[in-house]
């Protein structure tokens, strides 16, 4: 470790602990003020706020250390694009933080997933990146992501996040649709969130470098389409979707071995199938997103044959009309698919 990263370390320290202890200080507080008034306030431990506050600034710094501009760069920049940047990385730290904090502080299985999908989509960003340079107009070297991708793939998962906090409290439970009805549904409306948001994302990262000849076909229409048109579908991008939200699914499962506690698994029904579910939600969610982005969000080519996302001079139009973007498309879809996963549950329970 260098000079400036242990800096780096220390100063995530002296915010970091000042922050979780007054949290928690204030937590046990208002529990001991409002339980002579019988409103519940549920006591949660110091563990859990340290590791509320810490582990989503840790994500930042190692999320901005693998995509962030050198030194040099900034120095060459111009004073408007380092203003720029700066507005992208206080924005980008606020998102990411709210959305780690709230996740973390609700459910560490809850977090396992949310790592999952930051850390897989991150990596498979940079499959084959040299093919995707060739397709898309605004590819970024890196997978370099700015606040409203944060926003727009985990926004949903931290509202449901919230309310589980509210209805089951800070804590791992079982999933069991017949005792603790409520707290598994809101728990697999999540893992519909993450799954769909992972599943999508391993589809459009994997699918369009992997078809070997033939194109995709748009997903309303069933013709087919240039590679990495919005809405094109294909074998491999489909197989990638399930596989993406069977991972988060797996990481689910895991985590909750690990964190619930043995007497109580050995009472629970089976816990597996939410791999199972997991995969469902990506798969389910990839085609949701396949189908609005061949609907309401514009894919066109552009005089260099690469796939653009607005109308203009010499762009070629395949599908879909300008009314959403990429970012508006992710949020619908997962909107529906965590929406959705609580009834397809109910269908096998």
């Amino acid at each position: 470790m260098t000079h400036l990263e242990s800096r780096k370390f220390l100063l995530i320290a002296c915010v970091g602990f000042p922050t979780a202890l007054s949290l928690w200080i204030g937590n046990v507080l208002l529990s001991s003020l409002f339980q002579n008034i019988s409103i519940p306030v549920e006591n949660i431990s110091i563990f859990r706020w340290f590791s509320s506050v810490f582990i989503p600034l840790l994500f930042i710094y190692w999320g901005l250390k693998k995509n962030s501009l050198s030194l040099s760069g900034c120095i060459a920049g111009v004073l408007n694009s380092l203003y720029k940047e700066l507005i992208a990385f206080v924005w980008f730290s606020i998102a990411g933080y709210f959305v780690g904090f709230i996740i973390t502080l609700s459910n560490f299985i809850f977090l396992s997933c949310l790592a999952t999908f930051f850390v897989t989509s991150s990596k498979l960003t940079k499959f084959r990146s040299h093919l995707k340079q060739k397709l898309e107009e605004h590819f970024i070297e890196g997978g370099k992501r700015n606040w409203i991708q944060v926003l727009s793939n985990g926004i949903v998962g931290s509202i449901i996040a919230f309310i589980y906090i509210l209805d089951c409290g800070a804590q791992e439970q079982i999933l069991d649709v017949r005792n603790k009805y409520r707290c598994t549904l809101i728990a697999y409306s999540f893992l519909g969130a993450f799954a769909c948001s992972n599943g999508d994302t391993w589809a459009s990262e994997v699918g369009p470098v992997m078809i070997y000849g033939a194109n995709p076909f748009l997903i309303t229409t069933l013709k087919r389409v240039p590679k990495g048109t919005n809405g094109g579908v294909s074998i491999a991008g489909l197989l990638a979707s399930f596989m993406g939200g069977a991972t988060v699914g797996l990481s689910y499962f895991v985590t909750l071995l690990l964190t619930v506690s043995s007497n109580e698994m050995r009472n629970a029904p089976p816990q597996w199938p939410v791999i199972l579910f997991g995969g469902f939600a990506g798969f389910l969610g990839s085609l949701i997103d396949s189908f609005m982005g061949a609907t309401i969000q514009y894919s066109g080519m552009n005089k260099e044959g690469k796939i653009v996302e607005h109308p203009g001079i010499g762009v070629k139009h395949i599908s879909g009309r300008h009314i959403f973007d990429n970012h508006g498309v992710n949020l619908l879809s997962t909107i529906f698919t965590s929406f959705l996963m609580p009834y397809i549950v109910l269908l096998f329970y």
